[in-house]
């Protein structure tokens, strides 16, 4: 196996720049079980989520597996945090974090997750994990409106 890049969820500059070093990580991996690892590797380093939060009123509706989403702050900038019982998904949060959390709701709301392509991830995911991946980005999208209609 392939040796991994070091693990981190950086804040960078802007959603497309950490989309981009996305990418970048990605295409260190040669196959998809390398990928798969990774993707499993960065849900673990996912912050813990208090128990007290996983609420049916945070639970993301569309996941076959349970994820939890809160979002907090206003439109200048929201921070989320999420996390679900399934390794993979727990990863598929952590990228989705990594991308929308720190940022102003403008910007969640006019970013389209291109990484998910550009990594080959929608190629390689099962359509349950798609319809989740999607509802998580839905909810997130739909947490950034209200902030915006609330400013």
């Amino acid at each position: 196996m392939t040796a991994q890049p070091h693990i981190r969820l950086p804040a960078e500059a802007s959603a497309q720049a950490a989309q981009d070093a996305i990418v970048e990580e990605f295409a260190f991996f040669g196959d998809w079980t390398e990928r798969y690892q990774y993707l499993i590797d960065l849900g673990r380093k996912l912050p813990s989520f208090p128990d007290t939060l996983k609420t049916e009123e945070h639970k993301v509706q569309g996941c076959q597996s349970q994820v939890w989403l809160v979002a907090k702050g206003d439109g200048q900038r929201m921070e989320f945090e999420a996390i679900s019982d399934s390794a993979i998904v727990s990863g598929l949060v952590a990228l989705l974090l990594r991308v929308y959390s720190g940022r102003p709701a403008q910007e969640i709301l006019d970013t389209e997750p291109r990484y998910i392509e550009a990594i080959g991830l929608a190629r390689h995911l099962s359509p349950t994990r798609s319809n989740g991946l999607a509802a998580m980005l839905q909810t997130i999208k739909h947490y950034a409106q209200s902030a915006l209609a609330a400013a």
